[in-house]
């Protein structure tokens, strides 16, 4: 499985915010979009990553939501590409208790996956398997079976 096959299920739909904007307008969309992240844009290229874990750490760290982005965001995201191999994106998500990755073509953002996605292809593959599976033993001449 691979990172293409998430995006082709979840969708296309993608949030973004400059880097210049104040603190308080992005937890503005994160709350009215009900999403955990925003991905950093500045000339048409990611710059960063802000989700809720660095909204919260800014704010306590200040007292003010009146900050810009930049002084909250992940500068330097984890990325991956379309064939990334699901098992390469777990690792590297769980390395750096990452929630969201941005997923690249180049300098191209195609979309942002989710631990929770990332999750759920995991669980979906392992259902599909053991399906595969009963199906498969089910199937079998009635005197070879075993247990």
């Amino acid at each position: 499985m691979k990172v293409r096959d998430i995006l082709r299920v979840k969708g296309n739909t993608l949030y973004a915010i400059s880097p210049d904007e104040p603190l308080s307008r992005a937890i503005e969309t994160m709350s009215e979009k009900d999403i955990g992240s925003l991905v950093v844009m500045e000339h048409s290229d990611v710059v960063g990553m802000l989700t809720f874990r660095e909204v919260i750490q800014a704010l306590v760290k200040s007292g003010a939501a009146t900050m810009q982005v930049r002084s909250a965001m992940d500068d330097a995201p984890l990325t991956c590409t379309l064939e990334t191999e699901m098992d390469e994106v777990r690792r590297m998500m769980l390395d750096r208790h990452a929630r969201y990755m941005p997923v690249m073509d180049k300098r191209m953002l195609m979309g942002v996956i989710s631990f929770y996605d990332v999750a759920k292809a995991v669980v979906d593959s392992q259902n599909f398997e053991n399906k595969m599976l009963k199906a498969y033993i089910r199937d079998w001449p009635e005197g070879e079976r075993q247990g």
